[in-house]
């Protein structure tokens, strides 16, 4: 597993390392059933806390990404279509609330993001 930090990111360490783990369950490159390394591993291979790895675990199991089973390790769960389609509105709703902050400071009105938005949809039919 792939995992990079940015120690230059707004984001905390362990926010970085679900997101990430979370597009790759999402994308289908971590399949149901998938071991994910134990948290002292992933803590040793990203040269960080164990407590920052298994505050990412706990995210990620909380929000029904993974499934921890104690003596054996965590596991990728069976996707739920819902989480994944609500984790994608909550990334689609993060983007383009920046869209609109770019958009307000320069003066740019809401009937022309629209049609920007339009224009994008239609370019990929």
């Amino acid at each position: 597993m792939n995992i990079i930090i940015s120690n230059s990111s707004d984001k905390p360490i362990y926010e970085q390392i679900t997101g990430q783990i979370k597009n790759l369950i999402m994308n289908g490159q971590l399949k149901e059933g998938t071991p994910l390394p134990s948290m002292r591993t992933l803590a040793k291979e990203l040269r960080i806390s164990v407590i920052t790895t298994k505050r990412a675990y706990e995210d990620l199991e909380r929000d029904g990404f993974i499934t921890t089973m104690v003596g054996k390790g965590s596991f990728v769960r069976a996707a739920d279509t819902r989480l994944v389609r609500e984790e994608r509105l909550k990334e689609i709703e993060a983007l383009l609330a920046k869209a609109v902050s770019v958009a307000d400071t320069a003066g740019i009105k809401q009937g022309e993001v629209e049609e920007i938005l339009h224009i994008l949809y239609t370019d990929k039919e």
